[in-house]
């Protein structure tokens, strides 16, 4: 997932939005939601200029389940985990001649990658901003990370590595990031009162990353096996579950019903895709949806203002099947785009349900950050999403051999 996103950075509180919130889109609108479900999440954060909504939606998933498992709630670092996954990147890449991805982006399962190795810290102890710095901006530290892999898998030294090459990278993303010790044990820091570590820290959150499953649905792979979903981000070549749309559909509404969030990845690039409106719908008439300007000089304008009724009353949308979910894959029309959070459920006065997405850009749209997004557009965009094995029925659980 390598969204960006250019928004001002804001300061938030720890208040969980009130139901009140979701029950209309925007202002003016006709929609009218009858909210089934409205889980507690951490405050919206705002990914800045960076491709690293993965990390951002990834920790909101991640704080929900601390608060779930009623614990209490943190604000975990994203740029711990952006720093830490670089470094896997890098020996990734090397492995792999140069030929493999490296880059920003990132998925789900670089968190429990990152938190097994390094562990965790609270974003007050590492924010990976520095020299006065309010937003992150990475495009430099990009540059430069970026054109050092590429001169390494070169092997510039006699046709070898040294064993420097690894502290050279570190110490491009500790110039940009901040500090960290080669140990991460020897990194001690206070928090609330306690001394920790990031092992010690992320073992106090009461988390087991082996409890978390990636589900997702392609039929060029057998149903209810495991394979490595073929986007770029997916450096770390981790598996997901896969399963029939219908099922998958079926899974992630019992999910939120059963009180639990997921993490979301999908395409946002869709003229339904209304992120100012608060909307992601899939409608059978798109021509009626008019794009106006630009919103990312480096990605799909996700954020760009859209103009339709569409957006102020509930049209007709889509019903997509699995062939055409397959076919957007393939054609690469649907995208590894975007992390966000799934922290809720309505329903539409037409009976059309919708989920309650968190986002990273900030509080910056009527709904301060949040959007609703259609059974419809979810159902023929999703790649994947990461939750808790234990929300799944036991009857998946069993089809899919997780214990």
């Amino acid at each position: 997932m390598k969204n960006i996103f250019i928004i001002p950075i804001i300061l938030l509180n720890y208040n969980v939005l009130s139901q009140s919130k979701f029950e209309t889109n925007r202002e003016g609108s006709d929609y009218s939601f009858k909210v089934i479900k409205d889980l507690e999440a951490t405050d919206v954060q705002n990914q800045g200029r960076t491709s690293t909504c993965w990390s951002f939606s990834s920790l909101s998933f991640f704080e929900s389940e601390i608060i779930r498992l009623k614990q209490e709630k943190h604000n975990l670092s994203e740029m711990f985990i952006a720093r830490n996954a670089y470094v896997g990147k890098a020996e990734n890449f090397l492995r792999m001649y140069g030929t493999f991805t490296f880059g920003p982006g990132g998925a789900f399962h670089d968190i429990p990658w990152v938190i097994k190795r390094y562990g965790i810290v609270p974003e007050e102890v590492y924010s990976g901003l520095k020299n006065g710095n309010t937003t992150h901006r990475h495009a430099e530290m990009e540059a430069i990370l970026e054109s050092s892999v590429k001169a390494l898998a070169k092997k510039p030294q006699n046709g070898k590595l040294t064993p420097s090459w690894k502290g050279a990278i570190e110490g491009i993303l500790d110039a940009y990031l901040g500090d960290l010790p080669d140990n991460v044990e020897d990194f001690e820091f206070n928090y609330k009162g306690k001394v920790y570590n990031p092992k010690s820290f992320a073992k106090s959150l009461g988390l087991n990353m082996d409890d978390y499953v990636s589900l997702t649905s392609f039929n060029h792979h057998p149903y209810y096996s495991k394979f490595v979903l073929e986007v770029q981000d997916n450096w770390a070549l981790q598996s997901s579950y896969n399963l029939p749309i219908n099922e998958f559909m079926e899974a992630m509404e019992q999910i939120v019903i059963n009180g639990y969030t997921f993490a979301w990845g999908a395409d946002v690039s869709e003229k339904g895709f209304g992120y100012r409106n608060a909307l992601a719908i899939l409608p059978e008439d798109e021509s009626t949806i008019k794009k106006i300007g630009k919103d990312s000089k480096r990605f799909n304008d996700a954020g760009a203002e859209r103009e339709s009724n569409a957006f102020l009353s509930p049209v007709k949308e889509r019903d997509v099947s699995q062939q055409e979910r397959q076919l957007a894959f393939d054609n690469q029309e649907t995208t590894d785009d975007h992390g966000m959070h799934v922290t809720g459920l309505v329903e539409d006065q037409n009976g059309t349900k919708y989920f309650i997405v968190k986002n990273s850009w900030g509080e910056t749209n009527e709904c301060d950050g949040y959007f609703f997004a259609s059974f419809p557009y979810v159902k023929y965009k999703t790649l994947n999403i990461l939750v808790h094995k234990d929300a799944l029925s036991k009857d998946l659980k069993k089809k899919l051999g997780i214990n």
